[in-house]
């Protein structure tokens, strides 16, 4: 699981937020930290090495034993990870990080393996935004913790921008997760176009043939979505205090960038896989330096 990458993404397997980034304040840096560490190591767990999908999961329940300790101020006898819940039992008594939120993530990543292990799939657009709420929302809502803003407003355009970041990804991945048996594409949206999970099978593994038209047009649709989605949270970066706002309103113009290539590519991510590279950082900088406080209308969506 990871989400859309950005200019303050550290190491490219989880990448759902920046990591004390020179825009960070540095008496934050620890804390944002503690919690990246603790994130990617779940990841890894749930997606690195050869381990089955039960043994995965028994380690992802010994890890969230470890949080609920680390909740308490304690540590397990015999900890296993150390080098994450020490630094993140330390932020956590410092900056009263919600357990469950931290928690939340844990969830998501158990939902992935079991429904990767199982073929599983999400029957519409809400069903997927709960996995959203949980694989991406808490990361936001822990950032504004640590910044002290926690007006509903603030969390609900948040969790509009963590959203839409986790389905770009979706949406410029198909390419790395159809051969890894994951299937984030809403069945609703799909019976729209007359697709069901088989039709995608042809590209687990990816094969030479093309993406057929129906698919095409279903990216970008649920691209459209995720645009809504971002620009409905968008206005947050006009409320967070110096260099947490620029620092969104990078995050917020990578998510962009992403839509845009995925747009260039004639919604076929299904062939190739849009990214970011250091030759878009001027266009990043000079989008985020224009954000205005009224956010221009969306053109005409495409047909759903």
């Amino acid at each position: 699981m990871s989400a859309t990458p950005h200019l303050a993404a550290p190491p490219a397997h989880y990448e759902n937020f920046p990591v004390a980034s020179w825009l960070c304040p540095p008496h934050l840096r620890p804390p944002i930290a503690a919690i990246y560490h603790f994130a990617r190591t779940a990841d890894d767990i749930a997606d690195e090495g050869d381990a089955s999908p039960d043994q995965r999961l028994a380690e992802l329940r010994a890890y969230r034993d470890e949080l609920a300790a680390a909740a308490q101020g304690e540590a397990l006898a015999g900890s296993r990870w150390p080098h994450v819940f020490g630094p993140l039992t330390h932020s956590i008594a410092q900056y009263g990080l919600p357990e469950d939120l931290l928690a939340d993530l844990l969830s998501a990543f158990m939902q992935d393996i079991e429904k990767t292990h199982d073929h599983g799939t999400y029957a519409d657009r809400a069903e997927l935004l709960d996995y959203c709420r949980r694989s991406a929302n808490p990361v936001g809502r822990l950032l504004l913790h640590l910044y002290g803003v926690h007006d509903a407003e603030a969390l609900a355009q948040s969790d509009a921008i963590c959203s839409a970041l986790q389905l770009i990804n979706f949406w410029q991945d198909p390419s790395v997760d159809l051969p890894r048996g994951r299937f984030y594409f809403p069945l609703t949206d799909c019976a729209r176009r007359g697709l069901t999970r088989e039709h995608f099978k042809v590209f687990e593994p990816l094969s030479a043939a093309p993406p057929p038209q129906e698919a095409i047009n279903l990216v970008s649709v649920v691209s459209f979505w995720a645009r809504e989605l971002m620009e409905e949270g968008a206005p947050l970066v006009h409320r967070l205090p110096g260099r947490a706002g620029w620092e969104l309103r990078l995050v917020v113009q990578g998510g962009l960038r992403i839509l845009d290539k995925i747009t260039d590519l004639g919604f076929d991510t299904f062939s190739q896989r849009p990214t970011i590279g250091k030759a878009d950082a001027p266009i990043l900088l000079w989008k985020a330096l224009r954000m205005r406080r009224q956010w221009r209308p969306m053109k005409a969506a495409p047909p759903r």
